[in-house]
């Protein structure tokens, strides 16, 4: 068998040898107009945390970038943000039509796409394209306002912003040289036929969780004593250290929400989320600090001519103060690891697919992959503190305790999911999810198992059987698939690996029955428990609840 090093990494990571899923690409296109951010009482998610208070309000759940990666518990987060001197933000994140302003629902108005991914995410590419006019937010919305449900959708080519191609095409790869070294490359090219001025950002900064309890992590950023970049430390995380291309102008700010200008109230400090956009796009110096804090924005400026390409590289890595020598961080070196990480990512789909295929076959093959691979998202969610509020924040109407998912008051979600899409449905769904497994299987069977496996867990699973649906509403009934998908990702593991493990049918199905009858039982936790108690009986029912308080206890501060 040829050497295949993906294949090797994946095996490593199901044996428990090496941690390579640690880091990956798992920070959402779109935190904001999600059911876990909405605290109203008439439970509109689209209308309580809209787009347009996105770049200066800190999320409570997650947090979302373009083209950006996590940790696997998202605590340090790395996107790239952009501006063409002319949008009225910091293009941070990508822009799209909530489920009210879409003639077709929530519909997301950019062009992105992803190139490449591996299972580990050793090697990924994707592809931005940003235009160099002034982004058309507002004729998008009203464009589409002005359609019904029968006519076609308003979309970001119907502009003509795309128009003698004055865009810039953004390239970002990322490779690993260790679960967790990452190497970033970043190259910027003017499509257009006049020169244009591009503005890159690539920003690292921490997800917000010391404003919500006393108790809360905080992570920070600062400059590298020795000199040599930034060294970002967090009480879990560690320290990891950050090295990037040149001498940009270097912009701190803290991820907390900007309540003067949102809400006319006071601070908590001088910096806020909103800072580094005020800095470039306003020219308020006074709105960062040069010093630290818990986001670092490092800001580029490139003239560049027709067809002309700017590239940056940037180096993360965990910092470990007694390795000697230091890991080489020079161009050539960087540039050395995307490529064989590229020749790994080759080796491992013609390995995948070890027929004669036409190229272009392949190459579609390869970009699906890369899809399915790209929508492994962080997904938080812990129903409880959700509805109750958090001990910092003003408590939530009473409307919600009798609302949304209040009968699933034992989830606590803290995983990476597969999820439909990572703007229209930045959230996991329990039958979209048992299909993806079918494709995963395909890849990397173990990772495909523990997607089922995980739905099927106390922290998520309800007392009567039921898998949550999806976040909008987890009482939803949906088809009983899991058991199907359980069935076709050990055949498909056995046909094209030859391994057969029985673990996961074993521990799979004999649920199912269950699942096929109570699949649609959902009103009420008292009638949810007694359905448990008679089927399994009074003392497993007691034991599933202690169960239940120790995973949240574990899991709340897992690594």
């Amino acid at each position: 068998m040829k050497w295949n090093p993906e294949r090797e990494r994946i095996e490593a990571e199901s044996r428990r040898e090496a941690h390579w899923s640690l880091w990956g690409p798992y920070l959402s296109e779109r935190q904001w107009g999600t059911v876990r951010e909405d605290y109203s009482a008439d439970g509109d998610a689209w209308r309580y945390l809209p787009f347009e208070h996105a770049h200066a309000r800190a999320y409570r759940w997650g947090e979302d970038g373009i083209l950006g990666v996590s940790d696997k518990h998202q605590r340090l987060c790395f996107a790239p943000a952009l501006w063409n001197g002319r949008d009225r933000v910091l293009k941070e994140r990508f822009f799209g039509l909530s489920g009210h302003q879409g003639n077709h629902g929530e519909d997301v108005k950019e062009l992105y796409y992803f190139l490449d991914n591996v299972p580990s995410h050793a090697y990924m590419r994707a592809l931005y394209k940003y235009p160099q006019a002034a982004f058309p937010y507002e004729r998008l919305v009203r464009e589409n306002a002005a359609r019904d449900r029968l006519q076609p959708e308003f979309e970001l080519v119907d502009t003509e912003i795309f128009d003698d191609d004055a865009y810039f095409d953004v390239a970002i790869e990322y490779a690993k040289r260790t679960p967790t070294d990452l190497v970033i490359k970043i190259v910027a090219t003017n499509r257009g036929a006049a020169a244009a001025t591009l503005h890159l950002v690539p920003q690292l900064w921490y997800r917000n969780e010391w404003s919500w309890s006393e108790d809360g992590h905080h992570g920070s950023i600062a400059h590298a004593t020795d000199g040599r970049g930034f060294i970002a430390s967090h009480p879990e995380l560690g320290n990891y250290r950050l090295t990037a291309d040149g001498a940009p102008r270097t912009l701190f700010t803290e991820n907390e929400t900007d309540v003067a200008a949102l809400f006319g109230g006071t601070n908590a400090g001088r910096h806020v989320k909103s800072g580094i956009d005020r800095a470039i796009v306003h020219g308020d110096d006074d709105a960062v600090s040069h010093d630290g804090g818990s986001k670092l924005g490092l800001h580029y400026v490139f003239e560049l001519a027709p067809g002309a390409s700017e590239t940056v590289r940037l180096h993360l890595a965990e910092d470990d103060a007694s390795a000697t020598p230091y890991p080489d961080v020079t161009a050539e070196a960087l540039d050395q690891t995307l490529a064989e990480r590229r020749i790994d990512a080759d080796r491992f789909y013609a390995a995948l697919t070890p027929f004669e295929v036409p190229d272009d076959e392949r190459a579609v093959q390869r970009a699906a992959f890369a899809g399915v691979l790209w929508s492994k998202q962080y997904y938080y969610y812990v129903i409880r503190d959700w509805l109750r509020g958090d001990p910092s924040q003003p408590r939530p109407p009473d409307e919600r305790l009798g609302g949304r998912n209040h009968t699933w008051q034992h989830v606590y979600a803290d995983s990476i999911l597969s999820m439909p899409d990572t703007w229209e449905y930045p959230w996991f769904a329990s039958w979209d999810l048992a299909f993806h497994t079918i494709v995963l299987a395909l890849v990397d069977p173990s990772y495909a198992k523990n997607q089922l496996l995980t739905l099927e867990r106390e922290w998520y699973m309800n007392p009567s059987g039921q898998l949550p649906a999806y976040e909008w509403s987890f009482s939803d009934a949906n088809p009983p698939v899991q058991a199907w998908a359980a069935l076709r990702v050990y055949e498909i593991e056995r046909k094209m690996y030859g391994l057969g493990r029985r673990r996961l049918p074993q521990a799979r199905l004999p649920k199912a029955p269950d699942e096929l009858h109570l699949v649609g039982q959902s009103r009420g936790s008292q009638r949810q428990e007694r359905l448990y108690r008679g089927i399994h009986g009074p003392r497993q029912h007691r034991d599933l609840r202690s169960q239940r308080a120790a995973a949240r206890r574990s899991n709340a501060h897992r690594v």
